[in-house]
């Protein structure tokens, strides 16, 4: 998955759950969200790269009671098919949502290993529950 993704949980702070395989991707990460600060919602185009920025489609809420953003850098080849933020809830949170539903409330961020497998069981067909931001957190099988 060719994403840099940036989220916080119930009660760990801001992370990055993806990297988009850079060693270090937060200069790409600023790059890409400069002049946002404060937006809820961004789809942005910088470059080659897309920034993107929605509030958690569940409206999960961290300890202090602030919904949740997912803030993620999209790179090429994803990056071509996302042109607002519907494109990404529609074609990239489904990507994601599974995973973030096992890991958004537990009391440390995913390690790198844990989220991986997560991630890498599978993409949802966006026409499954793992689009509506899956409730129950059970992952696709098969």
């Amino acid at each position: 998955m060719t994403i840099i993704w940036a989220t916080r949980g119930r009660s760990w702070g801001f992370k990055f759950l993806r990297d988009g395989g850079l060693r270090d991707p937060l200069p790409t990460y600023d790059l890409a969200f400069a002049g946002t600060e404060g937006d809820q919602a961004v789809c942005q185009r910088v470059g080659t790269h897309v920034a993107l920025r929605f509030p958690d489609p569940l409206e999960r809420q961290d300890q202090s009671g602030r919904i949740i953003p997912h803030d993620i850098v999209l790179l090429p080849p994803m990056a071509d098919d996302v042109h607002s933020v519907e494109d990404g809830r529609r074609l990239v949170w489904p990507l994601l949502a599974d995973a973030f539903a096992v890991v958004w409330d537990q009391q440390q961020p995913p390690a790198r290993a844990s989220l991986e497998a997560l991630l890498d069981r599978g993409s949802p067909s966006p026409d499954t529950d793992a689009q509506r931001g899956s409730e129950t957190g059970a992952l696709p099988t098969g």
